[in-house]
């Protein structure tokens, strides 16, 4: 369980492979138990995964938070595209630790290792969006993200 120790000492992030495809769906699943979603709403698999963020064509990209050599959580993210800024930026889609190890530092780790990536990229921003109820809203305003009230987000869902 957290004790509020910074895990960094028996923990690293690194850069998933193919290898952690179900991994990264399992990680999927509980991030979406934890916003309180039917399973069913979760489409993605492993071979989604593997097309997807391992494939010629790479839609995402995941980095992998581990604690003892176990995989404990995760940071999914991609680029997007800013025509004021004339920059990439990066969006983070999801972030997720199990659980047992919040409260010790790998959620600040995997978000500045995203961070790390969009400064070596020449990205003008990362993005993300959280629930209102959620409480990491503390934790993204404490790293420096900026809350966008005057911002709506919209979507359109579109049938396969």
């Amino acid at each position: 369980m957290s004790d509020g120790r910074d895990a960094s000492e028996n923990s690293r992030i690194r850069q998933a492979t193919a290898a952690d495809a179900s991994t990264i769906v399992h990680f999927v699943r509980e991030l979406a138990k934890f916003e309180r979603e039917p399973l069913s709403s979760v489409k993605l698999d492993e071979q989604t995964v593997l097309e997807q963020a391992f494939g010629d064509t790479q839609r995402f990209e995941v980095l992998i938070a581990e604690a003892g050599g176990q995989p404990v959580g995760m940071a999914l993210f991609f680029e997007n595209y800013s025509t004021w800024a004339a920059r990439p930026g990066i969006w983070i889609e999801e972030l997720f630790v199990e659980e047992d190890f919040r409260g010790q530092g790998l959620g600040r780790q995997l978000v500045e290792a995203v961070v790390d990536i969009a400064r070596s990229r020449g990205c003008g921003r990362v993005e993300l969006a959280v629930l209102d109820w959620n409480p990491a809203t503390d934790f993204y305003r404490h790293h420096g993200f900026e809350e966008l009230d005057e911002w709506r987000t919209y979507r359109l869902p579109l049938k396969p």
